[in-house]
């Protein structure tokens, strides 16, 4: 079975909630799944001014080398104006050696994200992480219409075809909705299941 990495940065807990129904569906598919957040680049007095709430759920992964371990890797981060946000950026701004080593060709990925409005740019966000990922040389896995939860108008709701994605209002008092959630743990159980089949064969070819 495929080892699947979890990594997402969250500045609200919303995106912390999204990436622990991705690891369930992941895990649902028999992956062996780590989740882990990326470090908060943001000043003290900056994060403590805008209110974030401090994110103790999972552990930080401080070496980009350590990508290297694992089968798949879905990313989630919050939009910053359309995009995502810098602490996700800048750490994959780290990974250059990991890019020129080759190191993640041929695995498995995918993103998801959070916005406080249904119009705030989840999918130019998706595509930015997508963008990343495709230049990392990874496969990516996308939030197929099998998930039905993404259609329809009887509710506000995120979702995507690119990812799995949440809307938490401007206040950030809004939390995933079960809807959403089920379109993660989908997202995650999907890309953990391609993994599985392509990308933990080619690692035990290798290691072998």
């Amino acid at each position: 079975m495929s080892k699947i990495l979890v990594l997402y940065y969250s500045s609200y807990g919303h995106l912390a909630k999204m990436a622990d129904a991705v690891a369930e569906g992941a895990r649902s598919a028999g992956a062996e799944v780590d989740v882990r957040r990326v470090p908060e680049t943001a000043p003290f007095e900056v994060a403590q001014a805008a209110g974030f709430v401090a994110d103790h759920s999972h552990p930080v992964l401080e070496d980009v080398n350590e990508l290297a371990n694992y089968d798949g890797i879905i990313v989630g981060a919050p939009t910053r104006f359309g995009r995502m946000a810098s602490q996700m950026a800048s750490f994959w701004d780290r990974a250059g050696g990991v890019w020129f080593q080759g190191q993640l060709n041929g695995k498995v990925g995918g993103a998801f994200t959070s916005t406080a409005t249904q119009h705030g740019g989840q999918e130019t966000t998706l595509f930015s992480i997508i963008t990343n990922l495709l230049h990392f040389g990874l496969t990516v896995v996308g939030l197929d219409y099998g998930f039905q939860g993404q259609t329809g108008v009887d509710e506000v709701k995120g979702g995507s075809p690119y990812g799995a994605t949440t809307i938490s209002d401007g206040d950030g008092s809004r939390l995933p909705s079960e809807v959403e959630l089920d379109g993660a743990r989908y997202q995650g159980r999907r890309i953990a299941e391609v993994a599985n089949k392509i990308a933990a064969p080619a690692r035990e070819l290798e290691t072998a």
